[in-house]
């Protein structure tokens, strides 16, 4: 990646396309966990690759593209959420994933559990759990205190562990 980034810095758009498919999938989880929505998520990562595209010239550290990139993102969702549209859970999802059928299956339970958590927790799952962020960078991204984070990372297991019957393994409805 350190590659394509130096590259798409000097404007070389290919490197800059190579590095954002390189990073669409865990755009498209962190917008879907913000919207919950798969036309806002669209817009939000159309407005955030354009802004990348932009501002590549002001990263300082190559090693916080990430970091950088998934700031912007949550920016633009948080506009949109701004703007008033109107939230719809939909049941279709971007099949980001090609793979088997238990690869389908952890997909679609992932939606579903984070569907019945409540709204504040859902982005930082997807950035701790589904991207591999550190506390520290997340309370970075969303400008809270990592005390914060790890408070709703914590309330976000009770919410997820009351959903499920630890006998039976299945959620409650």
């Amino acid at each position: 990646m350190n590659t394509l980034l130096k590259r798409a810095k000097r404007q070389d758009g290919e490197a800059f396309v190579a590095l954002m498919q390189e990073n669409m999938k865990g755009m498209y989880k962190v917008a879907f966990a913000i919207l919950s929505n798969d036309e806002d998520a669209a817009d939000a990562i159309q407005d955030t690759i354009l802004t990348c595209w932009e501002k590549l010239y002001t990263l300082k550290r190559e090693e916080y593209f990430k970091s950088w990139l998934t700031r912007i993102l949550i920016n633009k969702c948080n506009d949109i959420l701004r703007k008033g549209r109107k939230l719809v859970y939909t049941d279709s999802m971007m099949d980001m994933q090609a793979g088997t059928e238990c690869a389908e299956y952890e997909t679609v339970e992932w939606r579903e559990m984070l569907r019945c958590v409540d709204e504040k927790y859902r982005v930082i799952l997807v950035l701790y759990y589904a991207e591999g962020f550190k506390v520290k960078e997340i309370s970075e991204m969303l400008g809270a205190s990592e005390s914060a984070v790890k408070r709703r990372l914590s309330a976000a297991r009770r919410e997820i562990e009351q959903m499920y019957d630890p006998e039976m393994g299945r959620k409650h409805k």
